[in-house]
């Protein structure tokens, strides 16, 4: 049902008969020993299998993996893309990263700091003007704030799931400026305020001061910025489902439903992006190495010593160097994935689960958090 390769160095040892030459007589002496046994798989790749077997049995409709050690790369696709057509799944089959979405938004934000046009610590209506005419926030909110989650906005899509069914308000086309709106109808709480509180909003603004500074479009942006430089083909938002797309999909009163591209996530800078496991990893990598931003940007968006949050960047301990891993863990309707790159970019590991279906909840899916832990075990069994 999946199917795995790994490419790695392997050495067989094999014993050749030695020729003696002696006078005008030649001979083999003995025969050739017998090859050494193909040594066993990584502890850290079979722990990956059987948490995708697992997922399979409890009726994930796929999981893919890609992880790379250096020079040694393993993939891994269990699954279909489909529970309609039953097309087995790949490993570069497009899925929806869900809050990976906001690593790219952050990248974006970042390069308009590196070419001095934007300032972190600035308010955010100084390139916004209607976030204060709309949101009216308890007092002043930096660029940086929205980075981190420290702003207080409220969430968007508390009202927006509390003004109809999910069914309703999947397929409700919702722009930034009516995400902003919909934030606008909760009450801010200003003790919140500069403290780790996660709101889908912050980003929303974001995205809206990135298009204002570009003059196009975030998904353009987007392009732009990180998906041609780095040669990504499948990595977007907006647009049609693409080719070959792993389906995601919730429970609606007893009965499944496809979760795949709903319309009011299509402009979601938190969670709209498709990409693949193989271009995430290869995003972070990109982005930790400094190929991406300079290094000082890097540095800015991996977030204080003491801070488990950076810029749209989490980080998880690293017990090959007593260092860090640095990712995001991609939590939305139908689907989740979880990255992580350690700070050399050497050490990867990206997983994407379609979720069981289950009823859609504006709480994590509990599966999020095993993958996490799953995925820096494997990680850290690999040194």
């Amino acid at each position: 049902m999946g199917t795995s390769r790994v490419r790695r160095w392997r050495g067989i040892a094999a014993a050749l008969c030695v020729v003696l030459l002696a006078g005008s007589s030649a001979g083999c002496i003995g025969g050739p020993d017998p090859p050494e046994p193909e040594p066993e798989p990584p502890a850290a790749f079979a722990l990956l299998e059987a948490f995708s077997t697992r997922m399979l049995a409890e009726g994930a409709p796929a999981v893919l993996i890609a992880a790379r050690n250096g020079t040694t790369t393993w993939t891994h696709a269990a699954g279909v893309r489909s529970l309609d057509s039953g097309e087995p799944a790949t490993v570069s089959d497009p899925v929806r990263v869900g809050g990976i979405t906001e690593s790219f938004i952050a990248a974006s934000v970042m390069r308009l700091v590196a070419e001095g046009r934007l300032d972190l610590d600035s308010q955010a209506s100084r390139y916004l003007p209607e976030f204060g005419s709309v949101l009216h926030p308890p007092g002043p909110v930096s660029v940086r704030q929205l980075l981190t989650h420290e702003s207080g906005i409220p969430d968007f899509t508390v009202p927006l799931l509390a003004s109809g069914s999910w069914a309703e308000t999947m397929n409700r086309p919702l722009s930034l400026e009516q995400q902003l709106a919909l934030a606008a109808t909760v009450p801010w709480d200003g003790r919140l305020a500069r403290i780790f509180d996660y709101s889908r909003t912050n980003y929303a603004a974001l995205a809206l001061i990135v298009e204002r500074l570009r003059g196009e479009g975030i998904e353009e942006v987007l392009a732009a910025d990180i998906a041609r430089p780095l040669g990504l083909q499948a990595t977007r938002m907006g647009g049609p489902p693409p080719t070959g797309m792993v389906h995601g999909y919730v429970t609606l009163e007893g009965r499944r439903t496809d979760a795949s591209m709903p319309a009011w996530q299509a402009e979601s800078p938190s969670t709209g992006a498709v990409s693949t496991v193989e271009e995430v990893n290869t995003f972070y990598a990109e982005l930790l190495q400094g190929r991406l931003l300079p290094p000082d940007s890097v540095t800015a968006m991996k977030g204080g010593y003491s801070q488990y949050y950076g810029f749209a960047l989490r980080r998880w301990n690293n017990t090959c160097n007593n260092r860090f891993y640095y990712g995001l863990p991609g939590d939305t309707d139908g689907y989740g994935m979880i990255t992580m790159t350690s700070e050399d970019g050497r050490s990867q590991l990206a997983i994407s689960v379609a979720y069981p279906p289950a009823p859609p909840t504006l709480e994590a899916n509990p599966l999020i958090h095993e993958m996490q832990d799953v995925a820096q075990e494997a990680l850290n069994s690999l040194c």
